[in-house]
């Protein structure tokens, strides 16, 4: 029965007698000793980041400081022996006697007691990065030794302590004049961190993101000499007037971006709940990056505030589609929109709610809500007067949709076995060389012109792929129909880089891609098709200049042992009054196709890379918008934009030759 009602039963006989727990085993820790029973819980842990975590708490006060409008400069010191010192110029931490601690100072207080601060009810900081009053005191508990000054109201006061442990009262050094602010230096505990340092290169790298973040501060760096390595400065002043435009300027420098200026600006939440600031562009190749911070306080794993970001781009840039009558918009999701975006987002509210202590996510929930209608009215209008550079975004963003599409539907694809031995076209006459440096692959218009050019072509360097008439054209083809068309499954297979997912340029076999066909209609019309399949399909070969348009000659002009190749009619005419004298009889040749030219021709005229001319297809990244339109109005569905392109541009042409 004793056991129903909770009682214990006897220990086993043989059995260890039980360990006694009473009242004297409950523990209660005071002061900082939790702290420094368990760093984890404040700062994440004791390794490099925790270390550097210390010096990041610091210096958020100093910026919350600048951030209120008290504060203009912060000095940041790195010494040897570990010893970090920051300075601001602010108000000063209070030095009178705290109401409910009468007999310490208010500064004794802040640095000695957990959850003590000016920052609770909004009255000393309409926003702050501290927020939990724990930030000055879990610094002063893992330090071995803490000194702060305080020069306030003309007066300089001083009091150090070690461990979190005041070594004595705070004391008045006397007066002192043209200085104001708060100075603290510091040591981390080796008792709690090791042999671990301070990192010169981190810390000076989050100055100059604090600087970037509020433009009305100037923080004057400076570290021992010996400490200063790389790109990490012995002293700088950091004061960017552009914010964080600056800084997405630096960050950028040398990357092609698809838009000529990136979006930036600022905006106020409503009744006063805090304010947002931007700087965002898009990158034409590469990965981008997005740095978000919330009372500069850096949230690497975004939140609520990122949130708001993501909703107000794609809704903006999806609706700027509609109005343009886009309707792939509608197929723009964040994914395609932030892939190669490069911003930074700094948003600053009252009352921030953060994922842990150390801060890493926003959760605030009305943050995605004020952040998105911010600013969603700014985007609008910046979409709406700028139309090129809009329609240049919607074009790419479409672009990046589409692609993730066709990605989508190869995963779902069947994928044949990746131990199966390469499979070449039959009917490419692949060339020796092993590497893909200095080789071509020439893709020529049926098996009479392949005949001719494998003849002519240099065996080691030139490969020939013949491929059958017109091939498809995939700016109005399903997806079902590009995958089951062969002569596009051989031309990818040639080219061994594989498509969509995956592609692998390091897999190309071949360092360049001659198109080669007739200099006619029909000729011009298969051209058009091929570069719509790389526009497409294998955009970066284009990208990266891979993709080429030989021009052979369409006449041959012979008198006596002279003979000249001229590549249309208005240079055979010049041609002809040139180099022959109108006395002589000169035999004109026009090859109806490259299979009729004899191979020494056409080695002579079109594959010599000595005497040949090769014209590169380029993608010119600010004029994307108009190249897709192009792209959809010459190759797409609808046939009333061929027609209405044709109307525009007949006028252009001083004649039009039509071949029967």
């Amino acid at each position: 029965m004793n056991d129903l009602f909770g009682g214990r039963r006897p220990p086993a006989r043989g059995a260890a007698p039980e360990a006694s727990y009473t009242a004297r085993d409950i523990e209660v820790l005071e002061g900082l000793e939790p702290v420094r029973r368990r760093p984890g819980m404040y700062i994440g842990g004791t390794d490099e980041n925790a270390l550097h975590h210390l010096a990041a708490e610091i210096i958020d006060n100093a910026m919350d400081e600048a951030v209120a409008g008290h504060a203009d400069r912060i000095e940041v010191t790195l010494e040897p022996g570990n010893w970090l010192t920051v300075r601001d110029n602010g108000r000063g931490i209070p030095t009178d006697p705290h109401p409910k601690f009468p007999k310490l100072s208010a500064l004794e207080v802040i640095f000695t007691t957990l959850h003590s601060g000016g920052k609770f009810s909004g009255k000393a900081y309409d926003t702050s990065g501290g927020l939990h009053g724990v930030g000055s005191s879990v610094v002063n508990a893992l330090s071995e030794r803490l000194e702060v000054e305080v020069a306030r109201d003309r007066t300089l006061f001083t009091q150090a302590y070690a461990r979190g442990k005041p070594l004595g009262k705070l004391k008045n050094a006397g007066a002192i004049h043209n200085r104001r602010g708060t100075t603290i230096r510091f040591r981390p505990d080796p008792e709690i961190f090791g042999k671990l340092e301070f990192q010169a290169a981190r810390l000076y790298r989050l100055c100059r993101s604090k600087a970037y973040l509020y433009r009305g501060v100037e923080i004057r760096w400076a570290c021992d000499p010996a400490l200063a390595t790389g790109d990490t400065p012995a002293s700088a002043t950091l004061h960017f007037p552009g914010g964080l435009a600056d800084f997405l300027a630096a960050a950028t420098e040398g990357r092609s971006q698809v838009v000529p200026a990136p979006y930036v600006g600022e905006a106020s939440f409503p009744e006063g709940a805090g304010r947002c600031e931007w700087a965002v562009t898009w990158l034409e190749q590469g990965d981008g990056f997005l740095s978000t911070y919330a009372n500069t306080i850096p949230t690497p794993q975004g939140g609520t505030h990122e949130a708001g970001l993501r909703g107000a781009l794609v809704k903006g840039l999806r609706a700027y589609g509609d109005m343009k009558k886009e309707k792939r918009a509608a197929t723009v999701t964040a994914e395609d929109l932030f892939g190669g975006l490069a911003g930074m987002l700094s948003v600053f509210v009252r009352d921030p709610q953060f994922q842990g202590q150390t801060k890493e996510k926003l959760t605030s929930p009305e943050a995605t809500r004020l952040v998105e209608t911010a600013l969603r009215d700014h985007f609008d209008h910046w979409l709406a007067g700028a139309p090129a550079t809009a329609d240049n975004l919607l074009a790419w963003a479409i672009e990046r949709a589409e692609e993730r599409i066709r990605r989508r539907e190869q995963k779902d694809t069947p994928r044949k076995s990746a131990t199966r031995k390469l499979r070449l076209p039959g009917k490419l006459a692949d060339c020796s060389r092993e590497s893909a440096e200095g080789t071509e692959l020439f893709l020529v218009e049926g098996d009479s012109a392949g005949g001719s050019a494998k003849q002519a072509r240099d065996r080691e360097t030139q490969a020939v792929l013949p491929l059958r008439g017109k091939i498809l054209n995939v700016a109005s083809a399903s997806a079902d129909k590009l995958r089951q068309n062969q002569e596009l499954r051989d031309l990818i297979e040639a080219l061994g880089c594989g498509a969509g997912e995956r592609f692998d340029i390091g897999k190309l076999r071949y360092g360049r891609i001659v198109i080669m066909t007739d200099a006619d209609v029909d000729g011009a019309h298969i051209a058009a098709l091929l570069m719509t399949f790389f526009y497409k399909e294998l955009r970066e070969l284009v990208a990266q200049g891979r993709v080429h348009l030989a021009q052979p000659p369409l006449y041959r002009l012979q008198h006596g042992g002279k003979s000249v190749y001229a590549m249309n009619d208005a240079d055979r005419e010049r041609i002809l009054k040139r180099e022959f004298k109108p006395s002589q009889k000169v035999e004109v040749s026009r090859f109806k196709g490259l299979g009729e030219m004899p191979p020494a021709a056409l080695k002579e005229t079109t594959m010599d890379p000595k005497r040949r001319t090769l014209l590169k297809v380029v993608l010119p990244p600010e004029d994307r918008a108009q190249t897709a339109e192009l792209m959809e109005a010459l190759m797409g569905r609808k046939p009333e934009l061929r027609f209405k392109f044709i109307q525009e541009n007949a006028a252009k042409l001083d004649e039009a030759e039509v071949d029967v």
